[in-house]
């Protein structure tokens, strides 16, 4: 039984269609991430989940069970939103017992669930605290707390680690992970952070322009990307994709029997090398401490290389590159789909 379905759902606000015959599900206990630039229809496909928007055409099943037009309080389930929607007068305690209180849950049980939801979210010390008096890690742990709280089998989160520094964006994704994981709820994660959403998922679903571009896990997204939109979408730095006829050097590179494909290589499955390869200049390079972002030119066409450790480009400069045939993938020129009948040969 699938936790969440979206079968065929659209949104409409007059003439301009947001999301347009989305379809998906979300299997009870998994971790899925709308992923998607901003203005894709992301957020208002989990406004439609949790009743916040009506939904134009189309169905939603929660438990196997039509809420297509359920209520939000039917729909049982939790929300973390991208600015935590604290009450500034309430202590910590008492946000996140906000809702227990309002659905006249028993006082005992309250306490009990309130004793364990702040350990595991590390709050215990701070349940007198305003959240005029806390960081915004903390204050976004009360708001997963008052999520979790709620024992309700389904929880959607709409960006919420976007107010925060890199660093605790960081922190924050390993323990919402890991309560997920712990307590086996279903998460319907919103972000237009790929990091966070190849980190976290067990299920990726990429929407562009209200349309579902490709659904899969992270690596299937990564090693198998279904379009030429996804390869730039998922990775850092993002797929090289490239236009053989622009190279000058077509011969050596690719069987083109199947047409005229656009060429997709990762930056870091390109390497330098001393002889053989093809024959490129590097532009310039970012050093990043680990590794080193090199942007080099191969004929009329600039790609990226990562590269361990420094790499010096004070000014251009002559260079050889080669990648491996396995990591080479094609792409219709015309469509942007992926296509497996073009074969990369060695060079």
């Amino acid at each position: 039984m699938s936790a969440i379905e979206l079968c065929g759902i659209t949104k409409r606000w007059g003439d301009t269609v947001a999301v347009r015959d989305v379809s998906f599900k979300v299997e009870q206990g998994t971790f899925a991430v709308l992923l998607g630039p901003s203005g894709c229809g992301k957020s208002t496909s989990l406004r439609m989940i949790a009743g916040l928007e009506d939904i134009s055409d189309g169905q939603l099943l929660i438990g196997d069970v039509d809420m297509t037009t359920a209520q939000p309080a039917e729909r049982k389930l939790s929300m973390v939103f991208q600015s935590y929607a604290l009450f500034p007068h309430l202590d910590v305690r008492e946000n996140i017992l906000f809702g227990l209180k309002i659905r006249k849950i028993p006082a005992a049980e309250q306490e009990i669930r309130l004793t364990r939801v702040a350990e595991l979210v590390g709050l215990s010390a701070l349940l007198e605290r305003k959240p005029a008096q806390l960081s915004g890690g903390q204050r976004q742990r009360v708001a997963l707390a008052r999520a979790f709280i709620a024992e309700n089998p389904i929880c959607l989160m709409d960006e919420p680690l976007s107010n925060l520094d890199a660093k605790l964006r960081h922190e924050m994704r390993i323990e919402i992970r890991a309560l997920q994981q712990r307590l086996q709820t279903t998460v319907v994660y919103v972000t237009h952070d790929q990091a966070e959403a190849m980190s976290m998922a067990d299920k990726v679903i990429l929407i562009r322009e209200g349309q579902i571009e490709q659904e899969g896990t992270p690596d299937e997204l990564y090693n198998k990307p279904a379009t030429t939109f996804v390869a730039a979408f998922v990775g850092t730095p993002p797929m090289n994709l490239i236009d053989p006829k622009k190279m000058g050097q077509i011969p050596a590179l690719t069987d083109t029997s199947d047409g005229s494909p656009i060429l997709g290589v990762r930056p870091e499955n390109i390497t330098l090398v001393t002889e053989g390869g093809l024959e490129s200049e590097l532009l310039s390079a970012d050093y990043l401490g680990a590794d080193t972002i090199i942007t080099a030119r191969i004929g009329q066409e600039e790609l990226l290389i990562r590269a361990a450790g420094r790499v010096n480009v004070l000014k251009p400069r002559p260079a050889r590159i080669r990648w491996q045939k396995e990591d080479v993938h094609f792409f219709d020129r015309n469509s942007g789909k992926r296509t497996d009948r073009t074969k990369a040969v060695d060079f």
